[in-house]
C-alpha cells in the first residue's frame, strides 16, 4: 500500500492567506485589553439638584388634644331598705326626678300587717297602764288613810312604772314599723337625672340591692383616659380648654381635679377629671368633648417629613457642607410629629443646611446644587 502525501503547493498558498488574518485579530486583542487598563477616562460624580434649608430652632407651643366625656360630678345608687316585690315603677332612665319623688313602690302588704300588730301592741299597752294607774292611784289614797300596807303599795307603784314602759317600748314598735312600711317608696335623695335602671314590675328585689343610678344636678366632670406617657410632658398649668365634639363652637373651661393613682389594667391608662367651670347647657351628660392642654414652650428645629431619612435603624437628615458642597447623612433625634412637620431636639446645629427636599437618591459624599431655601 502507497503512503498518502499532501500537496506542498496547496498548503503554502493557505498559509499565506491565514497569516494577515492572525495579525488584525491579535491587534484587536490588544487595543480591547489597552482600553480596560486604562483609568484616565472614568466619568466624574454627577451632582444631584436638591432643595435646601438653613436651619434656625425656635420656640414652639405644643398643645395636647383628647376626647372625653362630660359625668356627673356626684352619683348615687338608689335601693329599696327592704325586701319585696315590685308593683309600681314611675321613671326610666333619662328622667329629671326632683328631691322626694316616688321612684318605685315595693307590696307592702308585709309591712301593713307589722304597722297593724304594732298597733294592737300599743293599744293593749295603754290598756294596761290604765288600769296600773289606777291601781296605784287607790293604793295611794288607801295608805294615806291607813288602811292599805306599804307592800301593796310599793307593788301598784311598781306596776305602773312596768306598764308605762311596755307602752313605750310598743310605741317605739309601732314607729319602727310605719318607718318600714314608708320604705316600700323608693324616693329621689336629690334632684337629677335616672343614668340607669335594673327593675321591672313583677320583680322581687332584696334590700340594699342597686335598682337606680341617679346622676345629680349641679357641678359636672370631664373624665378623659389618657396613656402614662403624656404625663411626660410638661403642662404649662392645670387648666383645660374644653370644646363639644359634635359643635365646636359650645366650649368652657376647666381646671384638673382628680388624677387616678391607678393605672387600668385592661385599657393601661390612667383616669383623669376635669372640673368644668359654668358648664353650658349644650354639654349634658354623656357627651363627647375635647379636653385640650398647652405644653410648655421649647426650642426645636421643624423640618417637613420629606426631610426625615434613616441611617440604619435610627431617623437621620442629609446635611450639606458648603465648603465642598456634598451630602452627608447625620443622625438626629426626633422630639415629636405635627401635621406635616417633624421636630428636631437634638443632632442638628443652628446654621447646618439640611436638604428638604431632593434625598432620596443622595449617597454619603455625592455633590448637589441648590437654589436658596424653602420659603
Amino acid at each position: 500500500m502507497k503512503p498518502r502525501y499532501s500537496n506542498p503547493a496547496k498548503i503554502d498558498r493557505t498559509e499565506r492567506l491565514l497569516r494577515p488574518l492572525a495579525g488584525l485579530a491579535l491587534a484587536l486583542v490588544a487595543a480591547a485589553l489597552g482600553g480596560c487598563n486604562d483609568r484616565t477616562g472614568a466619568p466624574a460624580a454627577h451632582a444631584a439638584f436638591v432643595r435646601t434649608e438653613v436651619v434656625q430652632p425656635k420656640d414652639r407651643q405644643a398643645s395636647i388634644t383628647l376626647t372625653g366625656e362630660v359625668q356627673p360630678r356626684f352619683r348615687a345608687d338608689l335601693s329599696f331598705r327592704v325586701s319585696g316585690r315590685v308593683i309600681a315603677r314611675y321613671i326610666d332612665v333619662g328622667t329629671h326626678v326632683k328631691a322626694g319623688e316616688v321612684l318605685a313602690l315595693l307590696d307592702p302588704a308585709e309591712q301593713e300587717a307589722d304597722v297593724d300588730a304594732a298597733t294592737a301592741a300599743v293599744l293593749a299597752a295603754e290598756s294596761q297602764r290604765r288600769v296600773a294607774k289606777a291601781t296605784f292611784e287607790r293604793q295611794k289614797s288607801l295608805i294615806a288613810s291607813g288602811f292599805t300596807t306599804r307592800t301593796a303599795y310599793d307593788q301598784a307603784q311598781e306596776g305602773l312604772r312596768t306598764a308605762e314602759g311596755a307602752l313605750e317600748a310598743a310605741g317605739a314598735l309601732l314607729g319602727t314599723a310605719k318607718d318600714v312600711l314608708g320604705y316600700t317608696a323608693l324616693r329621689a335623695e336629690a334632684d337629677g337625672v335616672v343614668t340607669a335602671r335594673n327593675l321591672e314590675t313583677g320583680q322581687v328585689v332584696q334590700a340594699a340591692q342597686p335598682v337606680f343610678s341617679l346622676a345629680q344636678d349641679g357641678e359636672r366632670d370631664a373624665v378623659f383616659d389618657i396613656y402614662e406617657s403624656i404625663f411626660l410632658g410638661n403642662a404649662d398649668d392645670r387648666s383645660v380648654s374644653l370644646a363639644l365634639v359634635s359643635d365646636a363652637g359650645v366650649t368652657a373651661s376647666g381646671h384638673v381635679r382628680e388624677v387616678s393613682p391607678a393605672v387600668d389594667p385592661k385599657s393601661s391608662t390612667i383616669r383623669v377629671k376635669v372640673a368644668i367651670k359654668d358648664p353650658p347647657a349644650a354639654m349634658t351628660l354623656g357627651s363627647p368633648v375635647a379636653g385640650s392642654v398647652k405644653v410648655k414652650a421649647q426650642r426645636q428645629i421643624a423640618l417637613p417629613w420629606r426631610a426625615l431619612m434613616a441611617a440604619g435603624t435610627k431617623p437621620a437628615v442629609w446635611t450639606v457642607d458648603p465648603a465642598t458642597r456634598t451630602a452627608s447623612l447625620k443622625p438626629v433625634t426626633v422630639g415629636g410629629y405635627e401635621a406635616g412637620e417633624v421636630l428636631i431636639k437634638a443632632g442638628l446645629e443652628p446654621g447646618e443646611r439640611v436638604v428638604v427636599d431632593g434625598g432620596k437618591l443622595l449617597s454619603v459624599g455625592q455633590p448637589v446644587t441648590y437654589e436658596g431655601d424653602r420659603s
